[in-house]
C-alpha cells in the first residue's frame, strides 16, 4: 500500500467518526429540499417559472449547497487545524509528505459533497417527483465545476487564515454570501434582472444558474461555465500563494 493511499484510509476513518460534519454536509441539503418540498406552494406549477415549481428549482440548489457546506464550512477548519496543531509541519520530515494528507482531505470532502448531491437529487425525485436532469453530461460538468470551485474556495479560506479561530470568521463570511448567490435564500430565476446579471459573475451565482439549465435539457451557457472556470483557476492561485505549511 502506497503511503498516500494509507493517508486517505487514516483520513476517512477520522472522517467517518465525525457525525455533526456528516450531517450539515450529506444531510441537511436533502433535509431542507424535503422541508421545502413540504410547502404547498412550492409543489404548485407556475406560469411565470415556465410551467415549472418552485421545488423543481431548489433540487439543483440543494446540489450546490451540498459543494458550499463541504468546500466552505467543511474542509478549512480541517486544514487549518492541522497546520496551527503542528501535524502538516512534523510530517513534512516524514516519508509520508503533508501534501498527501492534504489531498486526502480534499478528496473526501469533494466525494463526500458529490454524494451528498446524489441524495438531494435522489430526494427530489423521490418525494416530490422532480425530474431527473435532462442533460446529463452538461449537468456533470457544471457539477465538477462547481465542486472545484467550492473546494478551492475552502482552500483559499484556510490559506488567509492564520488559526482555527480566524477560519471560522473568515469561512462565516464567505459562507452566507456564497448562499445567496446560490440561490438558496430565493431563487436566481426569480431575482430581478439586473441582480440576475450580477450574482451570475460570482462562482455559485453561475454554478445555480448552469444546473439549472442542464436539468431543463439544454447544455449550459459556455460563459456561465467560464465563470466558474476562472474563479476556480484564481482562488488555486490564491490558495497556492498564501497557504502556510506552519
Amino acid at each position: 500500500m502506497s503511503a498516500s493511499t494509507a493517508v486517505l484510509k487514516a483520513e476517512s476513518r477520522l472522517f467517518l467518526r465525525e457525525p455533526f460534519t456528516l450531517f450539515w454536509i450529506v444531510g441537511f441539503p436533502a433535509l431542507l429540499v424535503a422541508i421545502l418540498g413540504l410547502i404547498p406552494s412550492f409543489r404548485e406549477v407556475s406560469e411565470g417559472l415556465g410551467g415549472r415549481r418552485v421545488i423543481d428549482l431548489y433540487v439543483p440548489i440543494g446540489v450546490l449547497l451540498a459543494m458550499i457546506v463541504a468546500g466552505i464550512q467543511g474542509l478549512p477548519p480541517v486544514l487549518s487545524g492541522y497546520r496551527e496543531n503542528g501535524i502538516l509541519r512534523r510530517m513534512s520530515t516524514t516519508p509520508v509528505r503533508a501534501g498527501s494528507l492534504l489531498a486526502a482531505q480534499i478528496v473526501l470532502h469533494a466525494a463526500c459533497a458529490v454524494g451528498s448531491a446524489a441524495l438531494v437529487i435522489a430526494v427530489g425525485r423521490a418525494a416530490f417527483g422532480v425530474p431527473f436532469p435532462e442533460h446529463v453530461p452538461g449537468y456533470l460538468a457544471a457539477l465538477l465545476l462547481a465542486v472545484l470551485s467550492a473546494i478551492a474556495t475552502g482552500a483559499a479560506v484556510a490559506a488567509v487564515s492564520p488559526n482555527t479561530k480566524v477560519t471560522a470568521v473568515v469561512g462565516s463570511i464567505v459562507f452566507f454570501p456564497s448562499m445567496f448567490t446560490a440561490g438558496v435564500w430565493a431563487p436566481v430565476q426569480v431575482l430581478p434582472p439586473l441582480l440576475q446579471d450580477i450574482v451570475e459573475f460570482s462562482p455559485f451565482g453561475a454554478a445555480s444558474q448552469a444546473l439549472d439549465q442542464a436539468s431543463r435539457g439544454a447544455w449550459p451557457d459556455w460563459s456561465l461555465l467560464a465563470v466558474i472556470a476562472l474563479w476556480t483557476v484564481a482562488l488555486v492561485v490564491a490558495a497556492v500563494r498564501w497557504f502556510r505549511w506552519e
